[in-house]
């Protein structure tokens, strides 16, 4: 598996199939057609991205500088981009922000492109320093933030940008991304694997890519159990039998099953909790009975993280699961 992983690591996938152009951008159609109506005029505004991570922003924003000063868009000298979660503070924005927009292009349009990603984790003294940056350096440099959460960008930073919003990708579509992706790698999935990192992913393509890229370092042919086993969480069948050994009152099976999972197959609690929360809407319960239980479960989570032995917090909520289908029966 060795050699695997080290071919997996010189080839991140999430980069070779990054889109070349705002043509193969996903489900951003009203997004897309802006920036191509701005492409045709050359006049480029600051710009801010948001929207839920993994929707294609930062790839979004390499498509626009691509297609904007053509293939050598890095080379020349024409666009970079600084990771705000990296380095976040005001001593940033000083020093690589300002030297690079300070400094006059050569050819092109004039101008050059910074792309701020991640820029809703500054602080807000160095968002301060970027909006004075943005004033005083306008004509050299136009400027991109991409932010998961926009609301927390200053108003002053946000008045000066046209914001666009990036929607959830729709499941069919990274799916079919995926297939694509598998096709091209030479790999066997299924349609339950597929399913399986979909949910995981939450709509996010780059955790998606990422997941299938980590799978393929595993087995060439992909399945179920290979994606569970490459994520470190637990399958839906083992906690579906957790819950019914406990709606049958087999307390005793149940809780061999609960230790297997915690230090056997080292699963974290926190995952453990988070595929019972999947799977509770399925149990053969009245609704009421699972509201109940729902919020039971989020009392058991939060005295995990708050220290609770996750063993005992786990066989309390089960116990409760077991006096629910003794109820109904």
């Amino acid at each position: 598996m060795s050699s695997s992983l080290e071919a997996i690591a010189t080839l991140p996938w999430v980069e070779k199939y990054r889109p070349k152009s705002l043509d193969e951008i996903i489900d951003q159609e009203d997004v897309v057609n802006s920036l191509k109506n701005i492409l045709k005029t050359k006049a480029v505004p600051h710009m801010l991205f948001a929207g839920p991570p993994g929707v294609g922003k930062t790839a979004t924003a390499h498509a626009f500088a691509r297609d904007l000063f053509g293939e050598r868009y890095i080379e020349d000298g024409h666009f970079m981009e600084i990771n705000a979660s990296d380095e976040r503070g005001i001593q940033t924005i000083r020093e690589k922000v300002k030297m690079f927009a300070r400094q006059i292009p050569m050819g092109g349009l004039g101008f050059k492109i910074l792309l701020l990603d991640e820029s809703d984790q500054l602080t807000d003294d160095a968002q301060h320093a970027f909006r004075r940056v943005m004033e005083q350096y306008s004509a050299t440099c136009r400027f991109i933030l991409a932010a998961n959460y926009s609301n927390r960008i200053i108003e002053p930073i946000q008045s000066r940008c046209a914001v666009f919003r990036f929607r959830p990708l729709l499941k069919n579509d990274i799916i079919k991304h995926l297939r694509n992706i598998a096709e091209k790698e030479g790999l066997e999935i299924d349609d339950q694997a597929l399913e399986v990192i979909y949910d995981f992913s939450e709509g996010d393509m780059r955790k998606a890519i990422n997941t299938l890229q980590a799978s393929a370092s595993i087995s060439r042919k992909i399945d179920e159990k290979v994606v569970y086993q490459v994520m470190g969480y637990v399958s839906r069948g083992e906690v579906r039998k957790i819950l019914e050994l406990a709606l049958s009152g087999k307390f005793k099976e149940m809780r061999d099953e609960v230790r297997k999972l915690l230090y056997v197959q080292g699963i974290m609690p926190t995952d453990l909790i988070s595929a019972i929360y999947r799977e509770l809407f399925y149990l053969n319960l009245p609704e009421e009975d699972k509201l109940d239980l729902l919020d039971l479960l989020g009392e058991v989570d939060y005295r995990i993280s708050e220290g609770g032995t996750p063993e005992v917090q786990l066989m309390a909520f089960l116990a409760r699961v077991a006096a629910k289908g003794k109820g109904s029966k």
